[in-house]
């Protein structure tokens, strides 16, 4: 502020004030930055390409995971981003250096390409590996708390995870062995 560095109590609450529900293309990833939790919105924008060779953007994640992402939704997810540009951004110009974001940023591209929006309530928490596999991620009793705490109602996560998960409380949690079923228990 103009009176200097002031404290910010809940940096997750900060990150999704400006959050609009009801767009496709959006959702919401749980992350670590050290060791506290962190929920950010991430955004996705898949349009048909006007030139040649689609454009691969992306801000806040690694552009290799998201194409290495793009090809996972096309061969085990039945979509086709093949003649589309896709756009991906973490908003608030966060860095997402872990896979746990990867079940969301699936999610998000399929949201627009279908131009169906995700339900605002659901956090998404997850790997995805190349044969279209939702893995586990570490720390998840933190993530959900969080989630908790900033009022969601739903998790999307591993469904071997979600077998070891105790005491979500009142976030329902809903497990996932594929990207398939992930994208059928999103729309």
């Amino acid at each position: 502020s103009d009176r200097g560095l002031t404290p910010v109590d809940n940096p997750s609450a900060l990150f999704l004030s400006e959050r609009h529900g009801g767009t496709s293309g959006s959702v919401v990833v749980c992350t670590m930055e050290g060791s506290r939790p962190l929920l950010l919105e991430l955004q996705a924008l898949v349009a048909p390409t006007r030139f040649g060779t689609p454009m691969r953007v992306t801000t806040g994640l690694d552009r290799n995971r998201v194409s290495l992402l793009i090809a996972v939704l096309e061969k085990r997810g039945g979509m086709s981003a093949q003649n589309a540009d896709v756009f991906v951004n973490v908003t608030g110009g966060v860095q997402i250096d872990e896979p746990a974001a990867d079940l969301g940023a699936i999610v998000a591209m399929a949201s627009n390409l279908k131009d169906s929006p995700v339900d605002g309530g659901t956090v998404f928490i997850g790997e995805v590996g190349l044969g279209g596999e939702v893995r586990g991620v570490s720390r998840l009793t933190q993530r959900l708390a969080e989630a908790e705490k900033l009022g969601f109602t739903r998790a999307l996560l591993s469904k071997r995870q979600m077998e070891s998960v105790v005491g979500s409380g009142a976030l329902a949690l809903v497990g996932v062995q594929t990207v398939q079923e992930a994208l059928y228990a999103s729309f």
